[in-house]
């Protein structure tokens, strides 16, 4: 007896609208960056494909809907004219891009918690948390070292410094971390201690500069930059800002224990 098995999978365009209209669907990408390669608006009708007179349509309808215009022409030109993508328009690009990989990631994290053949959702709740954590630093893992009980996960910040995350072997299972994998590195700032020199004892030291400092009766929030934009935040109390003597502008190591840091996916 045959039986034919279905594969069922969970699917959403990325649309986005102004005023209710669409403005962004994701066939109008395609002619934009098939604009942008080939410079022309017959070739890149072809290559989406659509007809020369809907590639304009949407190319008119997408520079009336948006703040700034998004595609110049030339007419008169070999092929219709020539075309060409605004510094806006490429901006718009790469923030789509961007968007699109983020709506994919959830999808594909929206199928994991859900049996489609049962219509049951596990932990669907989970998708739309927010935490508290004040550090959410975006890195790849590098690396990730097994152990009986726990796991080692090495991370790579785009500063290049490596990161240090151990968590248990069921968490690693549940969120599916694998090398090349970018993920969120999460800690509480609490979590975060500081020192003028290297110490051992912390399995994660990270060099950085005090570029914001803040101050109450009772404690110290120290902001730290690591390198291309990567910031950590300390709590510490008053009194250890005083005696390390920190301020802005000074050179620090940014120490964490490795259970301490948490990740996200």
């Amino acid at each position: 007896m045959y039986i034919r098995e279905y594969l069922l999978e969970i699917t959403s365009p990325l649309t986005f609208e102004i005023s209710g209209e669409p403005f962004l669907l994701e066939k109008r990408i395609r002619l934009l960056e098939a604009i942008a390669e080939y410079g022309s608006i017959s070739k890149a009708a072809k290559a989406v494909p659509m007809s020369y007179k809907s590639a304009w349509e949407a190319v008119d309808t997408m520079n009336s809907l948006s703040p700034e215009p998004i595609v110049q022409r030339e007419t008169g030109g070999k092929d219709g004219g020539g075309t060409t993508i605004t510094d806006y328009g490429e901006k718009l690009l790469e923030n789509y891009a961007l968007l699109k990989a983020e709506h994919e990631r959830f999808l594909a994290r929206l199928s994991e918690v859900t049996d489609i053949k049962t219509g049951t959702f596990r932990t669907i709740g989970r998708l739309g948390m927010q935490i508290s954590a004040r550090n959410q630093i975006q890195a790849e893992v590098k690396e990730v070292e097994p152990g009986e009980v726990n796991v080692k996960i090495h991370l790579v910040l785009k500063s290049g410094q490596i990161l240090y995350s151990v968590i248990t072997k069921e968490a690693v299972e549940d969120l599916h971390i694998k090398v090349g994998q970018i993920v969120t590195a999460i800690c509480k700032s609490s979590n975060v201690v500081l020192f003028s020199k290297p110490d051992e004892a912390f399995d994660n030291q990270l060099a950085g500069k005090v570029v914001q400092l803040e101050k109450d009766s009772m404690n110290a929030k120290v902001v730290v930059d690591m390198g291309n934009h990567d910031r950590m935040v300390s709590v510490i109390p008053l009194k250890d800002l005083e005696m390390g003597g920190y301020k802005e502008g000074d050179e620090v190591i940014v120490g964490i224990a490795a259970k301490n840091m948490m990740i996200g996916r």
